[in-house]
């Protein structure tokens, strides 16, 4: 599974889940965006940039796999951003899969990991509670045969909730479970959590993709990875608006490609 781009449209869509994975209130008007370090080959893939300059701005970084070189990185890349950038107030927060993708060696790192400056989260030990956001969250780490069960529960507490916010936590839902079922495809996964009815078709991306004239062969094509599908998708996902980094961590093409591909859309 690409977690580092479910998460980035995990962040992207829904902002105030770090504070629901923080446990604190809701904060409006950040965004989160990935940052390119001044001459260097750094680059910062979660930064919250606060809406106010004397906020707090949020590194979130996603690790799954054990790296002995994660912290030594990690702390490269913040410290050259604060250089860098002009910053009141900040706060790291590692999303790791579980305990045993934390790097052992980190004594040159215990004052900092000890502070209240670096939040360390275990998603594997995650209590999502009712919270929906969460529970999308907890479904990328849950093992296979808990996670249709997961599924359908998410899509109950979904279905009755406003329509913007249902279709565009329908398709997070989906979106996970065909990262996570790569063998399988998006209708087998319906039919496997009886829900026929909450099919990608009744969504605000498929209708609005529709719309612009592209195929449904093609749409399935995008989300069973071909390459050509991927690329029919690209100008549908730019007129609802996203970025064009976004856009190529959705569909795994390279950044300059999707620059091309949205001067074309454009002109």
């Amino acid at each position: 599974m690409k977690t580092d781009s479910i998460f980035y449209l995990l962040f992207q869509s829904s902002p105030t889940l770090l504070f629901d994975l923080l446990a604190q209130p809701p904060q409006m008007g950040y965004k989160f965006t990935s940052v390119e370090l001044k001459q260097t080959a750094f680059r910062l893939d979660g930064v919250f940039i606060p809406p106010q300059a004397d906020q707090t701005v949020y590194f979130v970084e996603v690790q799954f796999q054990n790296d002995k070189e994660f912290y030594s990185r990690l702390f490269s890349e913040i410290f050259l951003y604060l250089r860098q950038y002009e910053v009141k107030s900040w706060q790291v927060v590692i999303l790791f899969a579980k305990r045993g993708a934390e790097p052992e060696n980190r004594i040159l790192y215990q004052a900092l990991l000890e502070s209240s400056q670096i939040i360390r989260i275990y998603l594997d030990e995650l209590d999502p509670g009712d919270k929906i956001g969460l529970g999308i969250i907890r479904l990328i780490v849950i093992q296979e045969r808990e996670a249709l069960d997961q599924a359908r529960k998410l899509l109950d507490q979904a279905v009755i909730l406003e329509s913007g916010s249902r279709e565009q936590l329908i398709e997070l839902i989906e979106t996970v479970l065909v990262y996570k079922f790569p063998r399988l495809s998006r209708e087998e996964l319906r039919q496997m959590m009886g829900i026929e009815n909450l099919t990608l078709k009744e969504t605000r991306y498929y209708q609005e993709a529709k719309e612009e004239g592209k195929l449904e062969g093609k749409l399935e094509g995008k989300l069973e990875g071909k390459l050509e599908g991927k690329r029919e998708a690209a100008p549908a996902l730019i007129r609802l608006g996203l970025t064009n980094h976004q856009i190529a961590q959705a569909l795994d093409l390279p950044l300059a490609e999707i620059e091309q591909i949205r001067q074309i859309t454009e002109s």
